[in-house]
């Protein structure tokens, strides 16, 4: 279904609210500033929230993750990581508490392209199902469930800044800003039609954190002003140009010594 007519569809049911099913990833340091900012804010008059699908983080043992930001933040910012998510977990705050404090149904999954969950995701039937750092990539089946699209928000300009860890890229390469964009999920990775950006400022000498955060926040707001667009058929995407475009796998430890030496911070 094209953009248009998906848009004109939405329009001829403006008079109800848009239902979003989000898929996300469990991170209770990062994600969750989405989350904490969206559920607090968005307009309960144009959007009905019908679930969330928390699915595990990089699919892989502990061990194996930890071992990940420990090569990625070094020592001593990996155990001050530690010690702070080790405080989010006594306090008890994580996406699944926040979605059950404002009484979103949580939809459980193993993997959102088994034949199962498709099912499960069809029969809540979804407007728009929003992807917020899920860690899988969305296949045909998902892809066609909702009534008008799936949609991504990603903090880097596309098409440059693809794949993964656009802030820590985009800090990187001493851009001004880190571009939050909200798109159309193809079967291809960050390559669907742009619906909107918005630009966040990098200081001089930052701290990959308090982009992280920060992007995270704005882009929540910039979700809400997507969908209620989305909602009220006023919105279009422009197609993406993949000629400039390039892809960005996780940071190893020679880039982290590089953002350092530019004078930025991990933490």
């Amino acid at each position: 279904m094209s953009s248009e007519n998906n848009c004109k569809t939405s329009s001829n049911q403006s008079n109800d609210r848009l239902r979003v099913l989000f898929v996300t990833e469990d991170d209770p340091l990062y994600v969750v500033q989405f989350f904490s900012v969206f559920f607090d804010e968005y307009p309960r008059d144009k959007l009905d929230i019908i679930g969330i699908t928390i699915v595990d983080a990089f699919h892989e043992p502990i061990w194996k993750t930890a071992w990940r930001m420990f090569r990625f933040y070094g020592l001593i910012d990996f155990v001050r990581l530690s010690l702070r998510f080790i405080g989010v977990k006594v306090r008890s705050k994580s996406i699944k508490t926040e979605s059950q404090k404002h009484n979103i149904d949580l939809i459980p999954a193993s993997s959102i392209n088994d034949q199962e969950y498709i099912q499960t995701a069809s029969s809540l039937v979804p407007d728009v199902i929003v992807s917020v750092a899920a860690p899988e990539i969305f296949r045909r089946g998902i892809l066609d469930v909702p009534r008008i699209k799936c949609i991504n928000i990603h903090s880097g300009r596309l098409p440059v800044y693809r794949g993964m860890m656009p802030n820590f890229w985009q800090l990187l390469h001493g851009e001004p800003h880190a571009t939050i964009t909200v798109h159309e999920m193809a079967e291809k990775l960050d390559a669907g039609g742009i619906l909107k950006t918005l630009e966040f400022p990098l200081k001089e000498y930052d701290s990959l954190d308090r982009v992280i955060v920060g992007t995270k926040q704005e882009g929540a707001r910039l979700m809400m002003d997507v969908l209620t667009s989305i909602g009220e058929g006023s919105l279009q995407a422009t197609p993406l140009d993949m000629s400039n475009a390039s892809y960005f796998s996780f940071p190893k430890p020679k880039d982290v010594r590089a953002l350092r030496k530019r004078g930025h911070t991990m933490l």
